[in-house]
């Protein structure tokens, strides 16, 4: 009788669950992950995952959870190094008499690298894996993401005003379009054009990014509705809510990214359903800015695509995804009037695979599913907040906290073990914050 031999593997994961998020809701026992070449190679309970592959290496992970890597869809990972500065106050009053001012006397190279390797060790840490960034120097915080080893989609800022970046609307689309063909074949960098929002970029502005981002295949990045002020304003100037003049201008479809999206009527939501749109819903900075609420539970009713986003840790403060599961699941509820509004594998669906798909990589990420990438996440259950479990999924929303985060892994290279960062030196991460704050304060 012929045996058949096993599989080789670089990597065996056996954990007490696995979280694949697809199919949704579904909770495997006593199943191993193997990975080979950076990508899943298959999943098989542990009993017989001796007989399918053999390992170059063996994790036992016996209270663990493994859930896909998590996607933060929205941030300004610089800003990092803002955090705590102007709080409480409301968002106009907030960027326009202090944190505008101070980025203008501060942002440069150095700034930018400093705040994102912050950002990035604080992600890797909870469990990110992959994040959407919107900030000036694109091109610095690209070589700090390949160092790092995640996964990231970096906006080319479209301003309709000169920057440290750009001089003008044609350098800032000249920029973009530069990055999308410099890393055009990057297997874990991906570019889009990042309007800043309808207010500070002009109609010309708008239908250029709108055509370019065609031409490239490129997603369009974009704060809209993120207060009501806002879109009273632009009727007040234009006659027209501000989706409706992004509609009007080409840029919503299916490779549209709407960031908070706090004031939606039923038409507009009606809309991003037939376009194909994404809504990245932030809900922690919504709150903290007291910018509104977005219609989540409508929104996916509908049959939106909704991600979750952290926003900036300057108006977080932090950029904890397991927190802002929490918030998103306990806001939704509130907003829809409905305790059975966003359940917990809907929420946690929010922060992988609806993150990885608004993205528009969720063909390689997003999921533990076979042949994808291997960005993994494995969360410890064993804590005292997470016992006695019933219920997987509703621990990792309700109940887990990020410090439960002990390994990471992303495109199978291991960013974190044990809970120690292995491609960021923590230290010098933390030295390098230390001499900005001084920076900062000399500048407040």
């Amino acid at each position: 009788m012929n045996s058949v031999r096993p599989e080789e593997v670089d990597l065996l994961i056996r954990a007490r669950w696995i979280v694949p998020v697809i199919p949704s809701g579904e909770v495997l026992s006593n199943h191993a992950l193997a990975v080979r070449g950076g990508r899943i190679a298959g999943l098989a309970p542990v009993d017989e995952a001796v007989a399918v592959w053999r390992a170059d290496e063996v994790l036992d992970l016996e209270s663990h959870a493994l859930v896909p890597g998590l996607v933060n869809s929205h941030g300004h990972s610089p800003m990092s190094l803002l955090r705590g500065v102007a709080d409480d106050l409301p968002l106009q009053e907030w960027l326009e008499e202090h944190i505008w001012p101070l980025e203008n006397r501060l942002i440069g190279p150095e700034f930018v690298r400093a705040g994102a390797q912050l950002a990035m060790a604080e992600m890797i840490r909870g469990g990110t894996t992959c994040f959407a960034d919107m900030y000036f120097f694109p091109d610095v915080v690209a070589d700090c993401v390949a160092d790092a080893g995640m996964r990231a989609q970096l906006c080319g800022p479209i301003l309709d005003f000169p920057s440290i970046w750009a001089a003008g609307p044609e350098e800032y689309l000249d920029k973009a379009r530069e990055l999308c063909e410099r890393f055009r074949e990057h297997p874990r960098l991906h570019i889009a054009f990042g309007p800043h929002a309808p207010y500070t970029a002009s109609d010309d502005q708008l239908r250029a990014a709108a055509r370019h981002a065609e031409d490239l295949g490129a997603p369009i990045h974009i704060h809209v509705h993120e207060t009501a002020a806002e879109v009273d304003e632009a009727v007040r100037a234009n006659g027209r809510r501000p989706l409706a003049r992004l509609e009007e201008l080409g840029l919503i479809g299916p490779r549209f990214q709407c960031v908070h999206a706090t004031q939606l009527l039923d038409e507009e939501i009606a809309m991003l359903a037939a376009t194909g749109a994404s809504v990245i819903h932030c809900p922690e900075s919504n709150l903290k800015l007291a910018s509104g609420a977005c219609r989540v539970a409508d929104l996916l009713e509908a049959g939106v695509n909704v991600a979750l986003g952290a926003d900036g840790a300057a108006s977080n403060n932090d950029l904890d995804m397991f927190g802002e599961m929490r918030t998103a699941a306990l806001l939704g509820k509130l907003v829809a009037e409905d305790a059975a509004a966003l359940p917990a594998a809907a929420v946690l669906e929010m922060a992988t695979i609806n993150g990885a798909r608004a993205l528009g990589i969720d063909r390689e990420t997003g999921s533990l599913e076979t042949g994808k990438w291997a960005d993994v996440t494995a969360v410890d259950l064993g804590r005292l907040n997470t016992s006695p479990l019933y219920d997987v999924c509703s621990h990792l929303v309700y109940a887990a906290q990020s410090s439960q985060v002990t390994h990471v892994w992303c495109a199978g290279r291991r960013l974190l073990a044990d809970s120690r960062l292995l491609t960021l030196n923590e230290n010098a991460v933390l030295e390098s914050a230390g001499h900005w704050r001084e920076q900062v304060l000399a500048e407040a």
